[in-house]
């Protein structure tokens, strides 16, 4: 009974229904949205920040050895075919080294002020093999004779072409010109400085794939990944590996092929083999001077002809486009603002004058500025001008004393043309860097710059395999140097892919789209007017002395 009476038990509480609450996804875009950045944040020296002294001493040397190897396929590519000997390619080297050393101390001081090495130009091949094709059937008493003619025709032809360049430079036309760009403008150019130098890349390494396909792996091995993975051992080993490893790589590759020559793997291969892989083909340390210092004249009095003149003109404009989109990559990966307009037409102008000086010292092509410098600035993460300044050292030294700087022009090219796939591959990049300023989702952006790369790459490829089958250019009229002119212009990535930009950036909706085109970030870089430009420019490229009362103020 009593069980009976007892209370019943508690009900059992029953749980609710599980609600399924919705998942929060964070919104599109979070984790992989980077603000922009007007400077690389890895970079260890900027513009007017310098290394101790032996860093620069070593960074100057390796700026050296890095231009050597284009200045070298240039005069390989010209001498041989103006009549030239070995001796007369080593001279034309020494003149170019010589050359270059005085326009990039020329640059650095009163140019644009960047880390840019002034080199010679490629730009030069087409108007310089046309010349050397007007005197290949005559009559002379040797080869050399007609080099020698054909270098004072060069010469005579390179004097006045230079002037067109003084004149847009220093009569602000090029500044004027300048002030049309933005950040939509530069990113393909900018790409296009880098990837449309590719056949000097791998295309030159599979010449002599067995000693530059070692060169890019043993590079890129030691340059990133040994930092990489041995960073917790020594700070100081990491150091020397991320900053001073191509050194170390061209004298591995550099023994190697040397012991290669001369166990005789190349005994019994085709010349054109021979010619790159050995490190005794080149013959240009017993024909190279001891000493020999280049002079004015050194080939006799120019020749001057209207025609000639008038062909060169077109390497002479080309070299100008060419630089101009150098500098904006220089720019960035130096730690500077964007150069004002004002400065690159100050360039041009100075680098007119640089090829006269050319002409008058017999270099047989002008210079423009050299894009493999500005890789290395990336890849070394040295922006400093002082490095730069110190290489012309090494560059006139050289130059001077002929026997010495043969011993380094004699590394096999494709060496060289390993280190170049890695060079050229970051300038490419730094293109793409600039259209973080721009809208990045703008259809009309993304047409400008997918046209003009594109052309600024398609268009020279069409003209190079019309030239290599035709063994001339598309334009074959009956004014030889209107077909150099053209040849020339639309052989050029760079002035391709600047002049579509320009033009479609400037008449495609661009009235109410200013911020699209990235252009309120960009302007206060190009313009120096005093409330308007931005004041680091005073910082980046303002003379290293007062001489505001001697030269007029639009051309500071």
């Amino acid at each position: 009974m009593g069980e009976m009476n007892q209370p019943p038990p508690p009900p059992v509480a029953v749980p609710p229904p599980m609600v399924m609450q919705p998942i929060m996804h964070p919104p599109v875009g979070t984790g992989a949205v980077f603000p922009p950045h007007e400077q690389f944040h890895h970079l260890a020296y900027c513009v007017h920040s310098n290394p101790s002294w032996v860093q620069v001493a070593a960074l100057a040397f390796l700026h050296y050895l890095v231009m050597l190897g284009s200045t070298v396929m240039l005069a390989s590519t010209i001498v041989p075919a103006m009549g030239g000997t070995p001796g007369d390619k080593a001279r034309v080297i020494q003149s170019f080294l010589f050359m270059s050393g005085i326009n990039t101390l020329l640059q650095t001081l009163i140019g644009t002020r960047l880390p840019t090495v002034m080199n010679a130009s490629f730009a030069f091949v087409v108007p310089v093999l046309s010349i050397a094709r007007d005197f290949e059937q005559n009559n002379y008493a040797s080869s050399h004779q007609r080099f020698t003619h054909t270098m004072r025709a060069t010469q005579g032809a390179l004097i006045v072409a230079s002037i067109l360049n003084m004149i847009l430079g220093f009569s602000t036309i090029w500044g004027a010109y300048a002030r049309k760009f933005s950040p939509v403008i530069m990113t393909p150019v900018v790409c296009v400085v880098g990837l449309g130098l590719f056949a000097l890349g791998f295309p030159q390494v599979g010449k002599c794939v067995e000693i530059g396909l070692p060169m890019l792996i043993l590079a890129v091995v030691v340059q990133q990944y040994v930092p990489y993975y041995f960073h917790h051992y020594h700070e100081r080993i990491t150091f020397l590996f991320e900053r001073y490893s191509l050194l170390l790589c061209i004298g591995i590759v550099w023994a190697f092929a040397a012991i290669l020559t001369a166990a005789g793997a190349y005994n019994h291969v085709s010349l054109k083999t021979q010619q790159h892989c050995r490190t005794d083909k080149s013959y240009l340390i017993s024909s190279a001077p001891w000493i020999k210092i280049p002079y004015p004249f050194q080939w006799g009095t120019p020749i001057f002809t209207a025609g000639h003149s008038f062909g060169m003109m077109g390497a002479v404009l080309v070299s100008a486009f060419e630089s101009t989109g150098a500098h904006f990559a220089t720019a960035r990966l130096a730690g500077a603002t964007p150069p004002p307009a004002s400065v690159l037409s100050r360039s041009v102008g100075l680098q007119g004058i640089g090829m006269f000086l050319e002409g008058i010292f017999g270099a047989p092509a002008g210079s423009s500025v050299s894009v493999e410098n500005i890789g290395l600035l990336g890849l070394t993460k040295v922006g400093s001008r002082r490095v730069i300044q110190i290489s012309t050292g090494f560059m006139i030294f050289f130059s001077i004393f002929g026997k010495f700087g043969a011993f380094f022009a004699s590394i096999p090219l494709p060496i060289f043309a390993a280190i170049f796939c890695i060079l050229f591959g970051i300038v490419a990049a730094v293109g793409v860097s600039y259209m973080q300023f721009a809208n990045k989702n703008s259809m009309r952006n993304i047409y400008i710059i997918g046209l003009s790369l594109f052309l600024g790459i398609s268009v020279p490829q069409y003209f190079h395999e019309y030239t290599a089958s035709a063994s001339t250019g598309p334009a074959r009229t009956n004014a030889g140097w209107f077909n150099d002119i053209i040849n020339t212009v639309f052989a050029s990535g760079p002035t391709v892919s600047l002049i579509v930009a320009s033009v479609l950036d400037n008449t495609l909706e661009f009235r109410g789209y200013e911020n699209d085109r990235g252009l309120p970030w960009f302007m206060p870089f190009l313009h120096r007017r005093k409330g308007y430009s931005d004041p680091r420019n005073d910082e980046f490229y303002s003379f290293p002395i007062r001489v505001h009362d001697v030269i007029p103020s639009r051309f500071l």
